[in-house]
């Protein structure tokens, strides 16, 4: 195996400054008898094939480069096999035997809503209910636990699969009248309330739609209980915020939950004033267990102004930061679920009707462009296939009038339609393909309703970006999807549901390979980051951020039987040569 070799004479190269030898300063945590992969090799080629100089053997498939790692302080010191790590050992060395288990670089989440999350976790859980009737029988449970008058807030009813029949206000309103109630959907881009709660929210017959929403209405004009895409924001303004105190638990329970999750960092998209405040304050106390990427929200103009005074946080030469500040999400269309999204042509559902997008959905190209031209990184929601190429166009624009903005590693977060005509442009423009394996196989049945049998095939198109080399990260948009990282694996490789249908995936020729996937969690995230030479592989001076697992995913992912990915369960997560999470019982 050349992995011993390979990074022993890298440990003299990489280690920080001032670095003693083993003999003099040991390891403080050891993990020994593990399948560790590395990362270290060269991509896959433009068909999804192995390097030649990867660990992929053609009679066996996937094996390990390395079988232990030794860590000192926030640092790797060690990637090699057993009897080369014992060399690091010391009397307060923490040795852990994984026993076969899988070590990865740490995993990142590059699109979540944590904020989001934990507010979730606090609210009434509607994830997977399949009716009205069910998230009407547990909003009123909840209501008779809760103080008189106390708001009632629940989130994760699916708009896409419920889109051919959205809830009304008519069951909540006789189940539950003396509290506001508001719920709202998977993805956030409709919600559902009460009639008490519109009328806290001042919500009447006659206030118009806001641009780019819709406020639902029965057919002779009256109020109904929806909200859609842009109009959800009439409602969050009237649900009271948190407590700073309240916030920072809700996120702390959300990146502990992502922690337990295998994950080291997340991204977290579209963060607002209260929680970026919040992140600063728990990392200035040294509270943040995983590492925190923010896009700053692109809607809010005082926010932006605030962030362009001060310029982007990139925390370059610091040790081991845990808060990152130097992206912003903007929002291009809607969603495709609740037919949002900007189309070339109509849906194919909805004869006359495209979408929203740009203007029409409140972006505003003069403050993004005005952030890039500052140094931040846009990232910019695009759904449709008219929506991403205006974003490309958009991009394009900037590009023209400030050709340094280039250099900023742009992102498209979705990518989830694009004409085929418009795959080569994010090669061209230099943009980073942000996308959920998950949305694939939860869209899969309704999703080719909207766009037809042509236009669905570069829709959730993984490999043809990898194919034309355009920088791909996998993440989950979770709440709206679970961040389950085995899930996220599994739909990636198989581009099946937990079902395990359809039996030979959905439109399978756009699936990837175990690598692909595990590098979209990993290498890819780092590089979105601006992270690939601190994080994202497993060598000696790079940050001590890992992912244990008990499967193989490169072995599970290739075999015959994948699902078996689903099954994995995450044994350590470790960042900055800290565990902060390990499971129990391993």
């Amino acid at each position: 195996m050349r992995a011993p070799l390979l990074f022993a004479a890298a440990a003299a190269l990489l280690a920080p400054a001032g670095c003693a030898g083993p003999a003099e300063e040991p390891a403080d945590l050891v993990l020994t008898g593990a399948r560790v992969y590395t990362l270290s090799w060269s991509a896959p080629g433009p068909e999804g094939e192995p390097a030649a100089d990867a660990p992929f053997d053609a009679g066996s498939g996937w094996h390990p480069d390395a079988t232990a790692v030794a860590l000192r302080g926030n640092r790797i010191l060690f990637v090699g096999d057993d009897a080369g790590a014992r060399a690091f050992v010391g009397e307060r060395t923490r040795v852990v035997e994984l026993a076969g288990a899988t070590v990865l670089p740490g995993l990142v989440d590059s699109h979540t809503h944590v904020a989001e999350l934990g507010r979730k976790l606090a609210w009434v859980d509607l994830t997977d209910v399949e009716t009205e009737e069910e998230a009407v029988r547990r909003v009123a449970a909840r209501a008779a636990t809760a103080s008189a008058g106390a708001w009632i807030l629940g989130a994760g009813w699916d708009e896409g699969a419920w889109a051919g029949r959205l809830p009304t206000w008519d069951a909540l309103n006789a189940a539950v009248p003396d509290h506001p109630v508001w719920l709202r959907s998977l993805h956030g881009f409709a919600g559902w309330g009460n009639r008490l709660a519109f009328r806290q929210a001042g919500i009447t017959e006659a206030t118009p739609d806001p641009v780019g929403g819709e406020i639902g209405r029965t057919t002779d004009g009256r109020l109904n209980g929806l909200l859609l895409n842009r109009a959800v924001s009439l409602m969050d303004r009237a649900i009271p915020e948190p407590s700073p105190e309240e916030l920072e638990s809700q996120l702390l329970a959300a990146l502990e939950e992502m922690a337990r999750s295998g994950y080291v960092a997340v991204h977290e998209a579209g963060t607002a004033a209260a929680t970026v405040a919040a992140l600063e304050r728990l990392e200035a106390r040294g509270r943040l267990p995983v590492r925190v990427y923010v896009m700053l929200d692109g809607r809010d103009p005082a926010l932006l102004a605030d962030w362009m005074a001060r310029g982007p946080l990139r925390r370059d030469g610091e040790a081991d930061p845990r808060l990152f500040v130097r992206a912003v999400k903007a929002y291009y269309d809607g969603s495709l679920g609740v037919r949002g999204a900007r189309l070339l042509d109509d849906y194919s559902d909805m004869p006359g009707h495209r979408g929203v997008s740009g203007a029409g959905y409140g972006f505003n190209r003069d403050s993004i462009a005005a952030m890039m031209a500052s140094g931040f990184q846009a990232a910019i929601h695009a759904i449709g296939d008219a929506g991403n190429r205006e974003t490309l166009d958009f991009f394009q624009a900037v590009f023209d009038s400030l050709p340094g903005a280039r250099a900023n590693r742009h992102r498209v977060e979705h990518a989830q339609v694009v004409h085929p005509d418009d795959f080569s442009r994010f090669v061209d423009l230099g943009l980073v393909a942000s996308m959920e394996p998950a949305h694939a196989v939860e869209d899969m049945p309704w999703a080719e309703d909207r766009v037809g049998p042509e236009r669905i095939r570069g829709a959730y198109a993984w490999r043809t970006f990898l194919r034309l080399g355009v920088p791909l990260t996998f993440n989950s948009d979770n709440p709206g999807s679970s961040h389950d990282i085995f899930y996220g694996l599994h739909a990636a490789v198989t581009r099946r549901n937990r079902e395990l249908q359809p039996p030979g995936g959905w439109y399978p020729e756009q699936a990837v390979t175990p690598e692909e996937a595990v590098r979209a969690y990993t290498t890819g995230a780092a590089y979105a980051a601006f992270l690939e030479e601190r994080t994202g592989v497993l060598a000696p001076g790079r940050w001590a951020d890992l992912t244990v697992m008990d499967i193989d995913p490169f072995v599970a992912g290739s075999g015959a039987a994948p699902e078996e990915l689903l099954r994995g369960r995450i044994l350590l997560t470790v960042v900055g040569g800290r565990v902060v999470y390990e499971a129990g019982n391993r």
